[in-house]
């Protein structure tokens, strides 16, 4: 299975989900590629935000490679899930795909762990330290959910 997780700058929720769901679904035995790209494209090539970084790595997943890109219409194509952060990444996300689109696709994160709430994972960029461990935590129990429901 192919998933991407989609925040606004791809630098610190998408690739803490996109660390912890890799690290997640290959404890679990599940041969998933997950990805993680931005709607903004203002940190395209940058690594993931310092905290994330360090929260990530305080939690045993190592996210210091990756680096940011931005969503593009063909995601749709190469992905089989999207999860998006936030309902105004979804926005972003249907404005840039325009007929590409596909409904079916696309899921907001927290409703994995809180159905049909469209609920957002906060953004945790201008914060401190704490709401990262707040947003990973949030991120860490949603991800759970997901690899529960696949391995069978």
């Amino acid at each position: 299975m192919n998933i991407l997780m989609v925040c606004l700058g791809n630098i610190c929720r998408s690739p803490l989900a996109e660390g912890i769901l890799q690290d997640k679904a290959a404890s679990a035995g599940l041969d998933w590629h997950v990805d993680s790209a931005g709607t903004n494209g203002y940190h395209v090539g940058e690594a993931p935000h310092p905290l994330s970084q360090k929260v990530a790595l305080m939690n045993g997943v190592d996210i210091s490679a990756q680096r940011s890109r931005k969503f593009v219409a063909d995601d749709f194509d190469k992905f089989d899930k999207i999860y998006a952060m936030a309902e105004d990444v979804v926005d972003d996300m249907r404005r840039i795909a325009k007929n590409k689109f596909d409904e079916s696709k696309v899921e907001l994160l927290l409703n994995e762990l809180y159905p049909g709430k469209n609920m957002d994972v906060p953004d945790p960029w201008y914060g401190t330290e704490p709401g990262y461990h707040k947003v990973y935590a949030l991120i860490e129990e949603a991800c759970e959910v997901i690899v529960e429901r696949h391995k069978g």
